[in-house]
């Protein structure tokens, strides 16, 4: 039997090992935001086969993130209790299993139950990534580890489309939900072949339940009370004691993490005020990553007339110059200052919303590949500087809370990002029965404004 011990792996592969344990997690991460986006430029053609409007149909990419972030926070218990190796490698055989099962879905409820599935396990593998990384490079090293594991995280998002294109134009929408399929299967392979098993374990503590249950009440009911807001009329009562209700959900969470053994979530790591400051920034990257991967298909193909392949395509540019640059970017992290390198990010995502907000209907398909360049390159130089400055001061018995934490503020704030552009594109006008330009214009703004304010808390960082 082989030997996994970081020992064992070294006498096998040398000081690669550490680069090959980096390429497995980046499946895991590929796998899960592939299939966060994958689905975007077929939302479409689902809503034509089962008769469902935009206000159902988000849900496909809202309920994936918002069972995402539910679960994230679990995989710190899941790594003291066992380990990166047999976390990671589980996580993914279950997530190969709900997607293939997702394929075969005969009703919308079906098909979103299938996403919440698949956002399930996602939570669990996304954290992992991270984690691995500051445990076992060296701080001179990790931004450009970072920056090899955030490639997963880039790529994905701009090769999903185009894979999503291809498969709904040439096949049908049905081998969105299958394709993460032989990644992950992969990703189980290498898992157990170059993770390491860990070198010791914390003693056994039990699993927050209540913290999870209260959590995972608090966001799928701030979410339903914000898909509701899309047709007010008739649910005025019912949106208000919702929202009244997850008001209470919020307080008992956070008195449960400040008064549990064991919580869910470490609010003492919120008041280290750079990892705050990160955390915070971490938001504002989740919605602009989110939020921008859930508009543009949508936005090309209902004004511009696109096709789910030119949708794609339109991403391609993009994920090219970021498979180039990323590395860059987590060189950067290594020797420059986190907060000028996330700053600068933010500008340069800004302008991009702000040109697609005001020349998208204007110009042609070249112009709005390199509108996505910049924002992509944007959202390249805020992930590694991100991680580097906010999981660098901790100490290592925290890397797994903190891996976790900054996981979840991003996923957090891409499951509300995805449903405020939701909202407001189905307030915004519409003409035979989808919305006009006027309505994705607003989005557009809405998520530039949201990112620059993200500024002042980044600007705080002293890191």
């Amino acid at each position: 039997m082989a030997d996994n011990s970081v020992e064992g792996l070294k006498a096998r592969y040398g000081d690669r090992w550490r680069w090959l344990a980096v390429i497995t997690v980046v499946m895991g991460t590929m796998a899960t935001v592939l299939s966060a986006t994958v689905v975007n430029v077929a939302l479409h053609d689902i809503m034509m086969e089962f008769g469902i409007r935009q206000g159902q149909v988000h849900w496909l990419a809202t309920g994936f993130i918002a069972a995402m972030t539910t679960t994230m926070l679990a995989s710190t218990w899941l790594l003291d209790r066992f380990g990166v190796r047999l976390t990671l490698a589980c996580a993914m055989a279950m997530f190969t299993v709900i997607s293939v099962i997702g394929g075969f879905a005969e009703t919308p409820g079906q098909l979103i139950a299938a996403r919440v599935g698949q956002g399930a396990m996602a939570g669990l593998m996304q954290p992992m990534g991270m984690f691995l990384v500051f445990r076992i490079f060296p701080p001179e090293q990790r931004g450009q580890a970072m920056g090899i594991y955030g490639m997963g995280v880039i790529l994905a998002p701009a090769l999903g489309p185009v894979l999503g294109g291809f498969l709904v134009d040439q096949f049908n929408w049905r081998y969105v939900m299958y394709a993460p399929a032989p990644v992950t299967l992969l990703g189980v392979w290498m898992a157990w072949r170059f993770l390491p098993l860990p070198r010791s374990r914390p003693a056994n503590y039990p699993f927050d339940f209540l913290g999870l249950a209260l959590l995972g009440s608090l966001i799928a009911l701030t979410l339903d009370t914000l898909t509701r807001l899309q047709e007010l009329t008739g649910q005025e009562v019912r949106v208000l004691v919702q929202g009244m209700v997850a008001v209470a959900l919020l307080a008992a969470f956070l008195f449960r993490a400040r008064t549990a053994r064991y919580p869910l979530i470490k609010l003492d790591l919120l008041r280290r005020p750079v990892f705050l400051f990160a955390t915070l920034g971490a938001m504002a990257l989740g919605l602009a990553l989110f939020g921008s991967t859930y508009l543009i298909p949508l936005f090309v193909q209902t004004t511009l007339g696109f096709s789910a392949t030119e949708a794609g395509l339109l991403m391609l540019p993009a994920g090219i110059v970021l498979g180039m640059t990323f590395p860059l970017a987590g060189r950067l992290a290594d020797r420059r200052s986190a907060r000028s390198l996330v700053l600068f990010g933010i500008v340069v995502f800004a302008l991009s919303a702000v040109l697609f907000a005001v020349t998208g209907h204007l110009v042609g398909f070249g112009w709005l590949a390199f509108w996505a360049i910049l924002g992509r390159i944007g959202i390249g130089f805020m992930l590694p500087a991100l991680s580097t400055g906010a999981m660098n001061p901790l100490p290592p018995e925290l890397m797994g809370a903190g891996s976790s934490t900054i996981n979840f503020a991003r996923q957090l704030g891409g499951a509300l990002g995805v449903n405020i552009v939701a909202l407001t594109i189905e307030f915004g006008a519409h003409q035979g029965g989808l919305p006009t330009f006027s309505a994705f214009q607003s989005a557009w703004w809405l998520v530039a404004v949201f990112v620059a304010v993200a500024a002042i808390p980044v600007w705080k960082m002293r890191s």
